[in-house]
């Protein structure tokens, strides 16, 4: 096997990352050029695969998780993932036996339940807890 097919095979994968940056080929494109390397030391295709594997999974394993730490540190929460931990006013009685309840947030209303089951009265202060379909799970915020 020529070198130039490690190189094709490398090019290829950065190509697909750059169209996806989901940090996911880039790795197995350190193991191609560790393949081409093997091949220009003359040795054999078993031998290359074999480096193209391993040095794949090495990548994977020890610089993944520090790449997605660092590279993706900086992602904010966008859309109703963002409504997640803030806080709401409840608009009409949340009872999640009568399948009623609605809060207001942003401006929007939502659909929401209570995340223990409890009845939360109109006017109450809530915090989202989670989003399950179109609906909000709250908690009914303490005073202090």
């Amino acid at each position: 096997m020529e070198p130039v097919y490690w190189l094709i095979l490398f090019a290829l994968l950065m190509l697909i990352e750059a169209f996806t940056m989901g940090l996911t080929t880039i790795w197995f494109a350190g193991g191609a050029l560790a393949g081409m390397v093997a091949n220009m030391l003359g040795a054999n295709i078993w031998i290359q695969c074999a480096v193209f594997l391993a040095v794949s999974f090495l990548l994977l394993v020890f610089t993944r998780p520090f790449a997605a730490r660092y590279v993706n540190s900086r992602h904010v929460r966008t859309n109703a993932d963002g409504l997640v931990g803030q806080t709401a006013v409840v608009t009409e009685t949340i009872d999640n036996v009568q399948s009623t309840g609605t809060v207001q947030i942003t401006g929007q209303e939502w659909t929401a339940r209570s995340e223990k089951g409890e009845v939360i009265d109109s006017g109450k202060t809530v915090t989202i807890k989670a989003i399950q379909g179109v609906k909000l799970i709250v908690q009914e915020k303490e005073n202090r």
